[in-house]
């Protein structure tokens, strides 16, 4: 059994389903306490439960709203509170856009795409970075998605976002690298989650077969492997990294 992770302490926003759900499970499975956190608070106690009843690790559901400071304080705080440390955490909460293209796309669902995928992993890292900064040393993995690599039509409010990201994970993993503290960023490409299934619906087929030169949508745990890879002993000198986990489809 993997227990590289054993004795730490890991957080997953957007731990109610999909990535989030597959990451918080696998850095269990690794050994580590996870603090599922989401605004679904159903659906991170059904990770939690998870966790329980087939891991040999500790596990808490904590609501947070990504958008809202206080909130992503309250959440971090909880998990010390809880666990007594926080080692390492994933930024994976985020929407996606409503609009079909840029030109249509209103002010009201660039502030939504923003205040959650953009703003909310920033809430995120400050306050992370509070605890990580008095204890010496922590990973931080977000999530910035093929869409902040290169540009993807009709998703150019997201892609700003991600895009975004990117710069963020850069620029701190820069300034705390030697504070003891990696930053990196995961970009998947097309992933099979229900959130997938109903963006694209009958298309999805279609577009697995497309999307990269495997052929194939990847599956949240390839995903979460990735992040787990991220956040262990094993990626001690990976800094600053963008990583697509694409099945090929950036190298194009």
């Amino acid at each position: 059994m993997d227990r590289r992770l054993a004795s730490k302490v890991a957080l997953v926003t957007g731990g109610a389903s999909g990535i989030g759900r597959a990451t918080a499970i696998a850095f269990a499975r690794s050994g580590a306490a996870v603090a599922v956190a989401d605004a679904d608070m159903a659906g991170a106690q059904e990770t939690v439960s998870y966790i329980e009843g087939h891991c040999d690790a500790r596990a808490s559901a904590i609501a947070v709203d990504v958008a809202d400071a206080e909130s992503v304080r309250a959440m971090v705080r909880s998990t010390v509170e809880q666990f007594g440390r926080l080692d390492m955490a994933f930024n994976n909460a985020g929407v996606h856009d409503r609009a079909a293209s840029l030109h249509v796309s209103t002010q009201e669902n660039w502030d939504r795409v923003m205040s959650v995928n953009l703003e909310g992993v920033w809430h995120c890292m400050r306050a992370q970075l509070d605890h990580m900064l008095m204890a010496g040393k922590g990973a931080i993995v977000n999530n910035a998605s093929r869409s902040g690599l290169v540009g993807v039509p009709s998703d150019g409010v997201y892609g700003a976002a991600k895009h975004g990201v990117v710069g963020l994970t850069k620029a701190a993993a820069i300034e705390f690298a030697s504070k003891g503290i990696r930053v990196n960023a995961v970009c998947p490409g097309l992933v099979e989650t229900a959130l997938t299934r109903a963006r694209f619906g009958d298309e999805l087929a279609a577009r697995a077969k497309l999307a990269n030169p495997l052929g194939r949508m990847a599956q949240p745990e390839e995903i979460a492997d990735a992040v787990v890879w991220l956040c262990s002993d094993s990626a001690s000198f990976v800094v600053g990294v963008a990583l697509p986990v694409d099945g090929g489809a950036t190298a194009r």
